[in-house]
């Protein structure tokens, strides 16, 4: 008999074809086969309170008059509540609500083992729910709760969460330092990361319908992400002047929106870029394969953001890896733990338009090695991240969580 498993998240597709980043839904689909699964996320205009969707049971709870209920959506909470600061009077509700709706499910399903993603507010609120239930918890900290919110409260809110779980998972090293001075738990964190499915991202000839779409006829430069200040977008277009002016027939294509998209379309006029930058918009997750598979080069100029928030992983460096780009990176975050530098890709300093300049010309003038790297670089990717080898890996710690009941 299979154990039952509350996926407890503020990240989730709203409806087929979101373009809400899918790692969450990707590794939950995958535990099906171990466990009864029932994911709690939050309601959003137009999204079904409850679904089944590829064996798992949905539910959404509801936090206030359904129009406004947009505080978890495809930008994220942080990047919406610097977006909209009257978004910041939904969150007594969005905590009371998500509390309501966690202690009420756990009580109706009698889970064994609940999986909280991020430490705030879900890993606060199973913590709660542990003490009123008894029922286990795992929690996985994905960089912005640890990176992005500072402060004596959100440290100890954090410590909270942490000092109660019966395991903890963080999405890279980085992230493992950090919430290794943050609590004295004696559960150590485990280092695991979301993984991508290699299927969906296979190593193979491009077509030549994106390139011929977006008029690209030399080097194709890339970009995939939520347009946030930690992204460090604004630092790779100010690169572009230089490249430009080396690479005349090279484009950037930028697929993604957020609350820094009018400000980044802004700068590309001002820096007169236009015929070398488009902005794509958001895409399907179902059709970024073809961008990837279609691009020369995938760049990620993150930073650490103004609050403190940086890149906690950075799936999309995975997913283009593992389609055949060559890949730049900043220094920063958990960047690090996918890119070796000279090896699987390149590292540069942050917030360094100069730097980056010079490493796309540099990768540029390694055309000829193009074929080599991609073929390298899809298998230590698909090796060291692949979603079947993550999921296993995830299915076994929360038996062992769950076992705890027994």
């Amino acid at each position: 008999m299979r154990k039952k498993l509350i996926v407890f998240t503020s990240t989730f597709p709203r409806w087929k074809d979101d373009t809400d980043p899918p790692f969450v839904y990707e590794l939950s689909r995958r535990l099906v086969s171990d466990f009864e699964v029932h994911v709690l996320a939050p309601n959003y205009p137009g999204a079904l309170r409850a679904e089944t969707m590829d064996g798992m049971e949905v539910h959404r709870f509801r936090y206030f008059w359904s129009c406004f209920e947009k505080l978890a959506g495809s930008s994220g909470i942080l990047p919406t509540l610097k977006k909209n600061k009257l978004y910041y009077l939904l969150i007594p509700f969005f905590i009371m609500a998500e509390f309501l709706a966690l202690l009420k499910l756990v009580r109706k399903i009698k889970p064994d083992v609940v999986h909280a993603h991020w430490l705030i507010p879900q890993g606060i609120i199973a913590a709660i729910v542990k003490k009123i239930t008894g029922t286990p918890y795992l929690v996985t900290a994905h960089g912005g709760d640890v990176f992005g919110l500072q402060g004596g409260l959100f440290g100890f809110l954090k410590r909270f969460s942490l000092d109660n779980a019966d395991q903890v998972t963080v999405v890279s090293s980085v992230i493992k330092q950090v919430v290794l001075g943050i609590s004295d738990s004696k559960v150590v964190p485990v280092v695991l990361p979301m993984g991508v499915d290699p299927r969906k991202f296979e190593l193979e000839e491009d077509n030549g319908l994106i390139r011929v779409k977006y008029g690209v006829k030399g080097p194709f430069l890339l970009f995939v992400g939520r347009l946030t200040e930690k992204k460090g977008v604004g630092y790779l277009l100010e690169a572009m002047p230089e490249i430009i002016s080396r690479v005349p027939d090279l484009k950037l294509l930028v697929i993604g929106s957020g609350e820094e998209e009018e400000n980044l379309k802004q700068l590309s006029d001002s820096l007169n870029i236009g015929g070398n930058v488009i902005f794509a918009g958001s895409i399907p997750n179902r059709d970024l394969p073809q961008f990837y598979g279609a691009a020369d080069i995938f760049i990620g100029p993150s930073i650490r953001a103004k609050g403190g928030d940086t890149e906690g992983f950075g799936l999309t460096f995975v997913e283009a890896g593992m389609s055949g780009c060559i890949l730049i990176g900043s220094k920063v975050g958990g960047i690090t733990d996918i890119i070796k530098d000279g090896e699987t890709g390149f590292l540069i300093e942050e917030k360094n338009p100069a730097a980056l300049a010079g490493k796309v010309l540099e990768v540029v003038g390694l055309k000829n090695e193009w074929p080599e790297i991609r073929k390298r670089n899809r298998q230590v990717f698909v090796d060291n991240f692949g979603l079947d080898v993550i999921a296993e890996k995830y299915a076994q710690l929360l038996a062992d969580v769950g076992d705890q009941l027994n």
